[in-house]
């Protein structure tokens, strides 16, 4: 029923049953449950186009919110979200997370949480969850295994931030931000909806968020979507990983602004103004520029490919840093694409650009909150 007011409110509950199969009485008693946990209200009458006015429905939550976080190699994001996917909140700061060491960072990941949650408290919300997203990999029980481009190893942030924020009665929640981030661009990006979809995260590294018929792919242990490891060049650059031509190590952030501008210190705290200066000299027509991008391009096009190979998604978005430069990117990945993919037209696979900001995995964990509550974590009902 939420899922259904989401969608097509604002309806009635007769609409509601007809939608759902459910009987009337069923979503009678359902919808007053709804609206006494203030997560359904009613907002008056309306003329049917046959028989009598109907009372009807709209998502409410106004008393609720759900945060997601975000760790980067440089910046951490929060986003606040109300019942309908409204933003209460987005903020950004600047973190050097490549070189603070996993205790000073896990502070000021809980000092940014603890003021998130502190703003939603002064405007009466409840919080109904919390989710943070990592670039790395993240086991089931919120350990990070490994997150190479903040250096972490076998960091247990779910237990680290269940204790700074004082064990919490809300779920917390530690997920991959590629995997959020996918979710954000399902639900808010340009391609809403999208049965199956891929988000490749364009920052220190190049993570890949992939729903496929529908569903978060995640694999056995948690651990799919490391696009920016595939191998596509074994005598290629040295890998964070430790490995030789992985994706990452050629298309990459810190591998473009190599290529683009040879004289820049290559820091994760600069890649914004980095970003900003290619894009700057690309608009201007600058061939050095031009061709480390249609380099770039062209390895995120062979990474694209064993993807098409694979899992056959309908849509590629380039997200993260990528955006802003994806009209340079695309074109060189799309022939790239076209030359390795065995499907004819590539499968109708197609690369566009992600319409969101840097705030979508963020976002994506705000709104994989709201999903349990679709899915029926409904919040307790309070007296009062």
């Amino acid at each position: 029923m939420l899922r259904h007011l989401r969608i097509n409110a604002p309806c009635s509950r007769a609409e509601i049953a007809a939608a759902t199969g459910l009987n009337k009485a069923t979503v009678s008693s359902l919808v007053t449950d709804l609206i006494d946990r203030r997560l359904v209200r009613e907002v008056g009458m309306t003329e049917n186009r046959i028989g009598r006015p109907a009372m009807m429905l709209v998502l409410d939550g106004s008393p609720y919110a759900a945060i997601g976080l975000e760790v980067n190699a440089d910046y951490l994001t929060a986003v606040a979200l109300d019942l309908g996917g409204e933003r209460l909140l987005s903020w950004r700061r600047s973190f050097t997370g490549a070189s603070t060491a996993p205790g000073p960072a896990i502070a000021s990941l809980a000092a940014l949480a603890k003021r998130a949650i502190a703003k939603m408290a002064h405007e009466q919300r409840r919080v109904l969850g919390l989710t943070v997203g990592v670039p790395g990999l993240v086991d089931p029980d919120g350990v990070v295994e490994l997150a190479p481009n903040l250096g972490w190893r076998q960091v247990d942030l779910r237990k680290s931030l269940l204790s700074a924020l004082q064990e919490p009665a809300y779920p917390l929640l530690v997920e991959n931000d590629a995997n959020l981030a996918v979710l954000a661009e399902q639900r808010f990006g340009g391609r809403s909806g999208a049965a199956n979809l891929v988000y490749l995260v364009g920052g220190a590294g190049v993570g890949a968020g992939i729903i496929s018929d529908g569903r978060l792919l995640r694999g056995s242990r948690g651990f799919a979507g490391e696009f920016g490891h595939l191998p596509i060049d074994p005598s290629g650059p040295l890998c964070g990983c430790g490995r030789h031509g992985c994706v990452e190590s050629l298309a990459g952030l810190g591998a473009l602004i190599r290529r683009a501008l040879p004289e820049a210190t290559v820091l994760p705290s600069e890649f914004g103004p980095h970003v900003d200066e290619i894009h700057r000299l690309a608009k201007a027509g600058d061939a050095r520029v031009l061709d480390a991008l249609a380099t770039t391009g062209r390895h995120l096009g062979h990474g694209i490919s064993m993807l098409t190979n694979l899992i056959n998604p309908e849509y590629v978005a380039l997200g993260g840093y990528f955006t802003v430069l994806a009209p340079w990117l695309i074109p060189d990945a799309e022939r790239e694409l076209v030359a390795r993919s065995v499907a004819g037209d590539c499968g109708g696979t197609q690369v566009v650009a992600s319409t969101l900001d840097s705030s979508a995995a963020a976002a994506g964990g705000a709104s994989q909150v709201l999903d349990a509550i679709d899915a029926g974590a409904l919040p307790t009902l309070t007296s009062g």
